[in-house]
């Protein structure tokens, strides 16, 4: 019997590739507020989004912003858009092993809840693109669980929802240094950084990492469960 009851996963850039499409569909909400690519004030919004991959999108935009919100709701909306059609091109892909890796863990036992900065039309639209409604047992956007990272709530959302007995038999895995954060600030008693995404082995580490592999695809092994 394995001592974990739960898995919190991030998606993009730990079970779903990037390969720059966050960037990109920043880069058309930008434009949409009138910062061209390539212009200094472009260079230090993008600095923004890059030092705070993995917290809700509206947020960001809340601060990139200056808190106007108007102007926050009809970037993000731009922002949701442009990843969207990005979604129905098909250029949101798995990563490798990430959908073996759920399956090992569901196997055993262990509840998988998928969590995102994305709206959840976007996430939903992610889900059909990969088929992977009924592959997992709960998915989270910031409007499901009343914040975003790194507060700590889609971890606690997720364990009240699915029956978690106690938050240290929670797992998250994530990408970012917020992913980790949120999971600490939650009690989680496994915070597992991975290398597929926006962050390097020392911003996980220094985020509170326990353990930091190359892919979720190594989850398992990690885990003892293979």
């Amino acid at each position: 019997m394995t001592a974990w009851q739960l898995a919190c996963i991030d998606m993009a850039g730990t079970t779903v590739r990037d390969d720059g499409l966050v960037e990109q569909a920043f880069t058309v909400a930008f434009a949409g507020e009138g910062v061209a690519p390539g212009t200094p004030q472009h260079d230090r919004m993008l600095a923004v989004v890059r030092k705070t991959m993995g917290q809700s999108r509206i947020e960001v935009f809340r601060l990139l912003l200056d808190g106007d919100e108007r102007r926050a709701q009809a970037a993000n909306e731009t922002f949701e858009e442009a990843y969207g059609l990005l979604v129905d091109e098909g250029a949101v892909l798995p990563i490798p092993g990430a959908l073996e890796a759920i399956k090992t863990l569901r196997t055993a036992g262990i509840k998988v809840a998928l969590t995102t900065g994305f709206a959840r039309a976007t996430q939903e639209a992610i889900m059909d693109a990969l088929g992977w409604w009924g592959q997992v047992d709960l998915v989270l956007s910031p409007a499901d669980a009343g914040r975003g990272r790194p507060f700590p709530d889609f971890m606690l959302v997720a364990a009240l929802k699915l029956g978690v007995e106690d938050v240290r038999r929670v797992l998250v895995v994530g990408d970012t240094p917020l992913d980790l954060i949120a999971g600490q600030r939650a009690g989680a008693g496994l915070l597992v950084g991975v290398l597929t995404g926006a962050g390097d082995r020392q911003a996980l580490q220094a985020a509170g990492a326990h353990e930091v592999i190359g892919s979720i695809g190594s989850l398992p092994r990690l885990l003892g469960l293979e």
